[in-house]
């Protein structure tokens, strides 16, 4: 009943809490609701995308699950933004989330320090001697811990929406935790609650796929744990289904304007800017009559479905209706009709950047309960507020990411420097370092973080081999030289990789512009008969092709933190092609007349900013 830490909440944040608190030798509970899946995916059964990618690998470098889970579980992979260069390019997952659930559970529950327990909290107070005490729905003592990690996702104060429908729970078949202020009097929830939402669910045999356009999985992605063979796959793989909605789809919604809880006035919640329902879509693009509809499968042995891109709250009837409308979609049979659901959100400007309230210690908070939006989010969060709960229970320094080299920094300095006024999500815009905060380099990045945690598993045996190999090959490219002999001028034309008409390096070589450096660069080891490991060649490559970009880029972020005094033309910025649709309407709205005020604007990206400090200051 005693415990070091408990965690509350099963999802992707409490997991990662737990998991690692547990391995860091902490004595931990989960506690979760008795019927709510540990890992479940209620939402796109899909882990990665851009930006969320690098933040899945920054959690398997630091020993994290996620990575290791969606591999597992994974029936489909795509690499995104593959014709964007490798700054940008992000893994994405499609999950059978059963397997997924499943995993997670059997991982969690096999842990030597880690106790389960299926119980509802009702009620957390402090104890006359500074511990935290959680009672259940008899009203009886569950546990007892010096330190909490509250991770509740969507669940305090939840509220379900479809149509006029309107009932508690943090997701269908799930009831609500209670009010923030029934927990915690001193925790400040926002004045508005958050909203998020999701599509119904669609029986696949009623589906006509041979009027879509089928995704394939991508072989040649790599999975997420770097344990795990680069191409292997533990389960088969699906294909995923591309179709589109049509004028006569947005036609339906925008007839029923009145009926969309959104619109009507019964949800009041903030909703996320960046993922859209399908009614947000039809008024904020009136112009436009369509839009993407991927239909992804939730699993290898569930009929369900699901239509990524028309998440509704529109009552049943109507969502059948609209839905019906869409090609290969015309006689589909519906498992759940789609819902928003709303949500307290915790005032983030309270904590500090271990997660941490700065008003109750050994409080942390992580998740969508931050006001954030995704798995990924909330996992890299479970992280941080676990990790830094172990190890101010073990009395060490605690563990802060530099928003300079990870995704996980860039998040949490977000989140805990401004009070959201939306739910926050990851992109490789906000990052003002992107070009160096890479997939392919998440061991050179956070390793020097992994070390600090003083752990000796196989990871981190990896960790130090990768690291070695890492350092002889950079070294190898920036000495071997090519002269510029007859020999290597053959050798360079068969090879095709131009000119050589001066002694160059191999650095210099997998520089140049028409060559893929990664794989130049294992041609040339092939060649010498040198090994080394496949993730370290590609990161050693795509350094070396982008440091003069790296290292610019980073003068830039270091030259934006000393511009805030400096004049700026709104205007201009308005009009300029160069800078986002969101980011123009905001500058607009605001009317900044300095780049700091710029800079205070919420929902202005990093990206704009490095723009706006080269070319208009």
């Amino acid at each position: 009943m005693n415990y070091n830490l408990v965690v509350v909440g099963g999802g992707h944040a409490g997991l990662e809490a737990a998991w690692i608190a547990a391995e860091l030798g902490l004595k931990t509970a989960l506690v979760t609701g008795p019927n709510v899946k540990i890992g479940s995916t209620p939402c796109n059964p899909a882990i990665g995308g851009v930006g969320k990618g690098q933040v899945v690998r920054e959690i398997d470098a630091m020993g994290g699950l996620m990575g290791r889970l969606a591999d597992l579980s994974g029936i489909q992979y795509r690499i995104l933004n593959e014709s964007k260069g490798y700054a940008v390019q992000s893994t994405r997952v499609q999950l059978d989330k059963d397997i997924y659930a499943f995993n997670a559970e059997k991982l969690i529950s096999s842990h030597k320090n880690i106790s389960v327990i299926k119980e509802k909290v009702d009620k957390i107070e402090k104890s006359n001697s500074g511990s935290f005490l959680f009672f259940g729905n008899s009203k009886s003592l569950i546990a007892e811990s010096e330190k909490v990690v509250v991770t509740t996702g969507t669940f305090l104060g939840g509220v379900l929406h479809r149509g006029s429908e309107k009932i508690k729970g943090g997701r269908v078949g799930s009831p609500s935790s209670k009010n923030l202020k029934d927990l915690f009097a001193s925790v400040k929830t926002l004045g508005k609650k958050f909203k998020t939402g999701t599509p119904p669910r669609l029986n696949k045999n009623t589906i006509n796929f041979s009027k879509m356009t089928p995704q394939p999985s991508d072989l040649s992605a790599k999975n997420f744990h770097c344990l795990h063979k680069p191409n292997f796959r533990f389960l088969p793989q699906v294909e995923c289904y591309l179709t589109r909605t049509n004028e006569k789809t947005l036609g339906i919604i925008r007839e029923n304007k009145e009926d969309s809880p959104i619109f009507n006035g019964q949800i009041t919640g903030v909703g996320p800017r960046y993922c859209p329902s399908i009614e947000d879509k039809a008024f904020r693009y009136p112009d436009r009559n369509t839009h993407h509809v991927f239909i992804e499968p939730e699993g290898l042995e569930t009929h369900s479905v699901y239509p990524n891109g028309v998440s509704t709250s529109l009552p049943a009837d109507i969502q059948e209706s609209f839905i019906k409308t869409i090609s290969g979609l015309e006689h589909v049979e519906f498992l759940v009709h789609g819902y928003a659901v709303e949500y307290d959100v915790v005032d983030v400007t309270q904590l500090d950047e271990t997660l941490q309230s700065q008003d109750i210690k050994g409080l942390y908070f992580a998740g969508q309960i931050n006001g954030t939006s995704g798995y990924e989010e909330a996992a890299g969060q479970g992280l941080i507020a676990g990790v830094n709960a172990a190890l101010s229970f073990l009395g060490k320094e605690p563990l802060v990411f530099d928003r300079m080299d990870s995704y996980i920094g860039v998040m949490v300095g977000d989140l805990t420097s401004n009070k959201r006024d939306e739910p926050y999500r990851l992109f490789t815009a906000r990052s003002e370092n992107r070009l160096f905060i890479r997939e392919d380099n998440v061991i050179n990045r956070l390793a020097p973080y992994r070390k600090l945690l003083c752990q000796n598993n196989e990871l981190d045996k990896y960790q130090r081999q990768y690291l070695e190999d890492y350092d002889l090959l950079s070294e190898l490219c920036e000495t071997y030289l090519y002269k510029m002999t007859s020999k290597n001028m053959s050798y360079f034309n068969k090879m095709g990789y131009g000119p050589l008409e001066e002694n160059i390096t191999l650095a210099e070589l997998l520089k140049r512009a028409d060559l893929d450096p990664v794989e130049t660069l294992m041609k040339e080891l092939n060649n010498f008969g040198i090994k080394f490991l496949d993730s370290c060649v590609r990161s050693v490559a795509i350094s070396k092709k982008y440091a003069g970009y790296i290292k610019r880029a980073s003068t830039e972020a270091e030259k934006i933190k000393k511009l805030s005094l400096k004049k700026i033309n709104w205007e201009a910025l308005v009009n300029s092609t160069n800078i986002s649709h969101e980011c123009r309407l905001r500058i607009k709205q605001i009317r900044p007349n300095s780049f700091g005020q710029l800079r205070q604007i919420e929902g202005i990206r990093p990206a704009t900013l490095a723009f706006v400090a080269g070319n208009f200051i």
